[in-house]
């Protein structure tokens, strides 16, 4: 097993605040063919095993959520991988009512019957 520090050359925290669980992931397929390309060089730039998996998850969208789970690593860990391809125009990261505006707007009748639903529990 490597250790989480090992993975995030010994960071802690993320560099960015504003991904969340929910933030919505997806891979910026022309910069992340060049950087594929580049190889996975040693150094601030370069690509480890986890941000490749990342790139692979995350050309269709994804949550901060799914991506995490699909790599079995804490939020934590994966927020760190995370903001180190946003940092390099790998990756793109969106608040979930963006993406929902983009796909055509927010129904409000289907979030007011998961509110309804949520308060009868």
């Amino acid at each position: 097993m490597v250790r989480p520090y090992t993975i995030t050359r010994g960071r802690t925290a993320p560099e960015r605040d504003d991904l969340t669980l929910i933030t919505v992931l997806t891979t910026v397929e022309e910069e992340t063919a060049k950087a594929l390309a580049r190889g996975s060089r040693a150094g601030a730039r370069g690509l480890q095993p986890e941000h490749r998996l990342i790139l692979e998850r995350c050309r269709r969208p994804a949550a901060v959520a799914e991506v995490s789970a699909g790599l079995d690593l804490p939020v934590s860990v994966t927020k760190i991988l995370l903001g180190d391809l946003v940092a390099q125009g790998l990756l793109k990261a969106r608040a979930p009512l963006s993406v929902a505006r983009a796909a055509g707007g927010v129904d409000l009748g289907l979030l007011t019957a998961v509110r309804e639903g949520l308060r009868r529990l």
